[in-house]
């Protein structure tokens, strides 16, 4: 089938090389012309060091390249996908099958990615979410990743396009809980780097993972999600490879803060979108507006933009009331 990939970095691309392994003809679009000429004359994409882009695939600048696509997958960063999204909904076709594999909350309005999408482009939209590194799809490791659709039939369609030797996809109708997973683990993945970056140790990071996925279960929850996903792919899962990898750029940026570098210094350094720093704004902006309880969030929010201290931050969130994990965590699956 004909694809169109809107977002030409490193997860777009990755995505692009895995259809066009499966058989499909692929198109991957870039806001930027001359970027979009660039990866067709060198074949190569900066963020997939090593990885060759085989002929066959397709470079455009013009939305109109998905006038024809059966399926146009959106890999735009957060803060770019309501204009992409925008700038590609006259060119959908009535059968095109639309999928986000964006990970965010939109700060203005508080809406989930593939929300956006289908408020600009008027389509029910899946959600494509796990445990994926860009670095690791494009070479072929095994991965495992979750789409996830109100509507059954939609989830399958993307399943049976994506899923292949290397990568398996599963189906869940749990949108909430998928797209949540996937922007609020970005927060606690950041929070693990500056762990790292203060020296901390595996017990420090043992603490931070399972407390964090006990606040954003909730928070899912308070939104509506099924609590079995969190203990999914798209949470636990997700979560996990965030939190350890070093191609996680939340991570790094994470390491960066914790041994000191400034905020604003971190974010130019990794030189990538670090959708944590974003995430954690609107996250700790929803919590407050449904009552949910997000100490770590919170911490995050205070170092990331109100200038409080990484060792302020875990001083504060150790020395919390006391209490009943049972109890308070609402976790016990």
């Amino acid at each position: 089938m004909q694809i169109t990939i809107a977002g030409s970095g490193g997860w777009g691309t990755a995505l692009a090389l895995l259809l066009l392994r499966n058989g499909h003809d692929v198109t991957l679009w870039s806001y930027c012309s001359q970027e979009s000429e660039q990866l067709a004359q060198t074949r190569k994409n900066p963020f997939l060091p090593g990885v060759e882009l085989p002929k066959e695939l397709k470079f455009s600048a013009d939305a109109s390249c998905a006038k024809d696509a059966q399926m146009v997958i959106f890999a735009a960063p957060s803060f770019a996908l309501r204009n992409t999204a925008k700038t590609f909904a006259p060119h959908l076709s009535e059968s095109a099958v639309v999928v986000s594999v964006t990970k965010g909350i939109e700060l203005q309005s508080g809406m989930r990615m593939s929300e956006i999408v289908a408020q600009e482009c008027a389509k029910t939209v899946v959600a494509l979410s796990g445990p994926s590194h860009a670095e690791e799809v494009s070479r072929g490791i095994p991965t495992g990743v979750v789409a996830a659709c109100a509507d059954k039939t939609l989830a399958e369609f993307v399943q049976n396009a994506c899923m292949c030797d290397f990568f398996r996809v599963y189906t869940s109708p749990d949108v909430v809980g998928v797209e949540l997973g996937a922007a609020l683990k970005n927060v606690i993945a950041l929070c693990a780097g500056v762990c790292d970056g203060m020296g901390y140790g595996d017990n420090t990071k043992a603490l931070l993972m399972t407390r964090g996925l006990a606040e954003v279960a909730r928070l899912g929850m308070k939104l509506g999600a099924k609590r079995e996903t969190f203990a999914g792919l798209a949470g636990v899962g997700d979560l996990i490879v965030t939190c350890t990898s070093l191609h996680s750029r939340n991570r790094r940026a994470g390491i960066l803060i914790g041994e000191g570098v400034g905020v604003e210094d971190t974010m130019k350094q990794v030189g990538a979108v670090v959708e944590g720093y974003f995430a954690a704004d609107s996250a700790w902006k929803l919590a407050q507006e449904n009552g949910v309880e997000m100490p770590i969030t919170q911490a995050a929010y205070e170092v990331l933009y109100s200038g409080v201290s990484p060792k302020s931050a875990v001083e504060s969130l150790m020395m919390r009331q006391r209490t009943a994990e049972e109890e308070h965590s609402q976790w016990a699956l």
